[in-house]
C-alpha cells in the first residue's frame, strides 16, 4: 500500500518533478502494479467475519468467527456467507415471526397480548438475540404473510388498527386477509387467543336482523325463524397435514433444519399430534455408479436403518 501511495504521489507532482514522458509511463505502470497487488492481497488478509450472537436476553453477547472464502469483493463475500448460514435473513416466514414473538416474548400490554408493528421494527434492529434481518422490509413481509394465513390461530397472529383502553376492544380487528402494512405502521399484532375472544363476543352480541320498515317484536332472521339470525360459519378444524418438498442436494442439512424449525416444530407442539417425517432420495446417474459408491451407499443406508434402499440397472 505504501508503494501505491508513493507512486500516486509522484504522478500528482509530475510537473513539479519535471518528469519525462518515459518516466511518467513508468510511474503509471508501477502505480497500476501496486494497486493490483493490494487488491489481490486484501481477500487473503481479511478472511474472518466476526458475528455478534446472543442466545437469550439474559446471556452475554459473544462473537462467532466465520471464515470467508472466494474471490468476490469483501462485502459481497461477507453477505453471501451470512445469508448461507442464516446469520442474515433475507426472508422470514410469518410462522417464524410468531415463534420469535412467543419465545422471548415480544408481546406487550397488560395482559401481554399485542405489540405494534413499529415497535417490532425497532426490536429487530436493536436486540442481538433476535434474528438479524437484511432490512425492515423482511419483517414487514413476514407480518403481511402471517396476517393472511388461513391457520392464523395456530401459526401466526391477528392485526388491529389500534386498542381502545376504555372498552378493552381492538379497533379494526382483521384476520385471514391481506392487509397493506408499512414500516411506520401504527397498527398492532394481536395474539390469536385475544382476537378469537373478541370475534366470538361480538358475533354473539349481534342483534337479529329486521325487515325494512318493521319495528319491535320478534322478526324473522335469515333462516326464517323469529328472532334468530344465522351465525357465521365456524372456522374449519384441520385434522391432517401432508406436504412434499424438494431439497437442494448441496444444502440438505440447512434446508432440513429450517423445515424442522418452521414446520415440524409447530405440528409436534399440538396436543396429541402424531407427526411422521419421511425422506425420499432419487438419483439418476447416466454414467452409472462406480463399485465403491454403491458399496458405501448401501453400507451407510443399512447403518442408518433405511426402511428400503436399492440401486437399479435401468
Amino acid at each position: 500500500m505504501r508503494r501505491y501511495l508513493a507512486w500516486e504521489s509522484i504522478l500528482k507532482e509530475k510537473q513539479t518533478l519535471d518528469l519525462s514522458l518515459q518516466q511518467v509511463t513508468q510511474a503509471e505502470g508501477q502505480e497500476t502494479s501496486a494497486d493490483g497487488t493490494v487488491n489481490a492481497r486484501v481477500p487473503e488478509a481479511y478472511q474472518w467475519l466476526l458475528v455478534p450472537v446472543q442466545a437469550s436476553p439474559s446471556s452475554a453477547v459473544e462473537f462467532q468467527a466465520v471464515r470467508l472464502s472466494g474471490q468476490d469483493a469483501l462485502a459481497e463475500r461477507a453477505s453471501k456467507k451470512l445469508a448461507k448460514d442464516e446469520l442474515l435473513l433475507t426472508r422470514m416466514a410469518g410462522t417464524r415471526l410468531r415463534m420469535e414473538l412467543d419465545k422471548i416474548p415480544l408481546w406487550r400490554g397488560n395482559p401481554a397480548e399485542r405489540v405494534s408493528v413499529k415497535q417490532l421494527v425497532d426490536d429487530f434492529a436493536r436486540y442481538v438475540y433476535l434474528p438479524r434481518l437484511k432490512n425492515s422490509s423482511v419483517l414487514i413481509n413476514a407480518v403481511r404473510e402471517g396476517v393472511a394465513l388461513v391457520t392464523w390461530e395456530q401459526d401466526s397472529f391477528a392485526y388491529a388498527d389500534s386498542y381502545d383502553e376504555a372498552s378493552g376492544r381492538y379497533r379494526g380487528l382483521r384476520v385471514w386477509q391481506h392487509v397493506p402494512i408499512t414500516d411506520n405502521d401504527a397498527g398492532l399484532l394481536v395474539r390469536p387467543g385475544a382476537a378469537r375472544r373478541q370475534i366470538e363476543a361480538e358475533t354473539q352480541a349481534e342483534p337479529p336482523e329486521q325487515r325494512p320498515g318493521e319495528k319491535g317484536g320478534e322478526q324473522p332472521g335469515k333462516n326464517g325463524r323469529a328472532g334468530t339470525s344465522v351465525a357465521p360459519p365456524a372456522a374449519p378444524k384441520f385434522k391432517r397435514f401432508h406436504a412434499a418438498v424438494v431439497l437442494d442436494p448441496e444444502r440438505v442439512g440447512r434446508d432440513a433444519s429450517r423445515i424442522a424449525d418452521e414446520v415440524v416444530s409447530h405440528l409436534k407442539g399440538l396436543d396429541g399430534a402424531k407427526v411422521k417425517v419421511t425422506l425420499e432420495i432419487e438419483a439418476e446417474m447416466p454414467e452409472g455408479a462406480p463399485d465403491n459408491v454403491v458399496r458405501n451407499v448401501n453400507e451407510n443406508s443399512r447403518t442408518l436403518k433405511f426402511t428400503s434402499y436399492e440401486f437399479e440397472p435401468e
